[in-house]
């Protein structure tokens, strides 16, 4: 697979996956509380920190965006 996720988009991805690993397993809010949503958050926070470090998202190729310059 080709590289399709540009700087910019790696950040917001890489924030946006630290941000749902803290909510999920470090923040305390009933909320995360959940199985559930717990889990969910982790999951979600998981892909997005790979795809910020591979900087192939999956998603992308099959819809053909590419934000990166190269």
């Amino acid at each position: 697979m080709s590289v399709n996720v540009g700087t910019v988009d790696r950040i917001f991805r890489a924030a946006l996956g630290l941000a749902l690993l803290y909510l999920a397993f470090l923040s305390g809010l009933p909320l995360f509380e959940g199985a559930l949503l717990k889990y969910g958050a982790a999951v979600v926070g998981l892909v997005m920190l790979i795809v910020a470090a591979t900087r192939v998202c999956p998603i992308y190729s099959v819809l053909g965006v590419k934000t990166c310059r190269a």
